[in-house]
């Protein structure tokens, strides 16, 4: 099976940083690093939010979508986590990559230029045909909402 292309173009602001990489043989994400000034690095206070700039832009193949994640070791150690978990980007999106990162944690976290700061995993995406119906099927889980499978 080949591999699909992720078409990366570099901003000014991320020149010198490196493309989004898989850190091992198996690894489902690449890593996203912060594309901010080396001088104003960003400080992210208990219960807030910052949108952080990855200084790339990317051109996803046709039937894929890039989802951004969380990085599990700044969740485990700071408690800082992707807001909107996961984040979509659309395959005809061209813009600049940014995550927007919240901290849920007790102490302020700081971000400092090139830090690894989310997850990237291109997936595929099934477009459904929406058709409207008086009835849907009967199941054993019928109306059950959260917690109803056992969790909760």
């Amino acid at each position: 099976m080949t591999a699909p292309i992720l078409k990366v173009q570099r901003l000014a602001h991320g020149a010198d940083l490196p493309l989004p990489a898989y850190q091992s043989a198996a690894a489902a994400g690449m890593d996203l690093v912060a594309a901010i000034p080396v001088e104003a690095p960003l400080t992210v206070a208990p219960g807030a939010r910052v949108k952080v700039p990855t200084g790339l832009k990317i051109a996803l193949p046709f039937g894929t979508e890039g989802q951004v994640r969380p990085r599990s070791g700044l969740a485990a150690r700071h408690g800082l986590t992707v807001l909107n978990a996961p984040g979509t980007i659309d395959a005809d999106y061209r813009g600049e990559v940014a995550v927007l990162l919240v901290n849920l944690g007790q102490e302020a976290v700081t971000i400092a230029r090139g830090d690894r700061i989310a997850q990237l995993v291109v997936a595929p995406v099934l477009q459904a045909e929406v058709k409207e119906a008086g009835e849907l099927d009967e199941t054993s889980r019928g109306a059950g909402g959260f917690g109803s499978t056992g969790f909760g």
